[in-house]
């Protein structure tokens, strides 16, 4: 059984930084793409950050120069460090990762972990 499990939410001031964790668990092959993303109260889910294996980085554009995603393919983790953080940053944060148990790459989610930006 795949798991992936999401550290390191809790609260921040504005303007703080605070870093965000994934662990992946279970027997599998291997890695592939991997993804943040959040969900603040009454909006949709949105992509905030991903990587590639080959560590090829991509960020929606209102966290570009404040969160930096990276990977590390020998523990199969990863993490977003999120700086100058702003209220708007406040959402339910998620892993998302695309693997190969063994049967096909397919899609995994965490559980999510709270993010507070307030004063």
């Amino acid at each position: 059984q795949v798991q992936l499990v999401e550290s390191g939410g809790g609260l921040v001031q504005p303007g703080g930084s605070l870093r965000l964790d994934c662990a992946t668990s279970g027997r599998f092959f291997v890695v592939y793409d991997m993804t943040w993303y959040r969900q603040a109260p009454g909006k949709q889910r949105e992509m905030v950050a991903s990587i590639t294996f080959g560590g090829r980085s991509n960020y929606a554009d209102s966290v570009k120069g404040r969160f930096t995603i990276s990977r590390d393919n020998a523990k199969n983790t990863m993490s977003l460090q999120m700086s100058s953080m702003k209220p708007e940053d406040t959402a339910l944060y998620y892993c998302n990762a695309v693997i190969n148990s063994g049967n096909g790459a397919l899609e995994y989610w965490g559980q999510g972990t709270q993010v507070t930006v307030s004063s």
